[in-house]
C-alpha cells in the first residue's frame, strides 16, 4: 500500500445561488439592454403575413392596449427605457415561474409516488 497523500482538486465549487445570481444578471443585463439593438425587421409570421399579402387581415389582440404590448411598457415615454424595463419583467416573471417550478418538483417526497424512492445513499452497501 502506498502512502500517497490525496489529492486536492485546485478547482472550487461554485454554490447554487451563485450560478443562480449570475444567470439572474446575465438575463436582466441581455434583456435590459442588449435587447435595444435587436433587429427592428418584423418577426418570421409578421413577415410571411405581409409577403403572402394578408398582413392587413391583422386584428388587434385583446390584451393589446396591455401594459408590456408591443415590447414596450405603455407607462413609460422613453422608447429604450420602454423596451427594457419591458424586457426586464419579463425576464424576473420567466425566472420565478421556472425557479417556483423547481422549487417545488425538488421538494416532492418520494412518499408521493413519484420517482423511485431511492437516493445514493439508500443504493450503496
Amino acid at each position: 500500500m502506498s502512502a500517497t497523500p490525496a489529492r486536492t482538486s485546485a478547482r472550487t465549487r461554485i454554490s447554487t445561488r451563485a450560478v443562480a445570481v449570475g444567470i439572474f444578471v446575465v438575463t436582466v443585463i441581455l434583456a435590459g439592454v442588449v435587447s435595444f439593438y435587436a433587429a427592428s425587421t418584423p418577426d418570421g409570421l409578421t413577415k410571411v403575413s405581409e409577403d403572402e399579402g394578408f398582413a392587413d387581415t391583422e386584428t388587434e389582440h385583446g390584451t393589446g392596449d396591455g401594459p408590456f404590448a408591443g415590447y414596450g411598457s405603455s407607462f413609460i415615454d422613453d422608447e429604450r427605457l420602454s423596451g427594457g424595463v419591458a424586457g426586464v419583467v419579463g425576464v424576473v416573471v420567466v425566472l420565478a415561474l421556472a425557479g417556483g417550478l423547481t422549487l417545488v418538483l425538488r421538494r416532492r417526497s418520494p412518499e408521493s409516488g413519484h420517482g423511485s424512492g431511492h437516493t445514493a445513499e439508500s443504493t450503496s452497501s
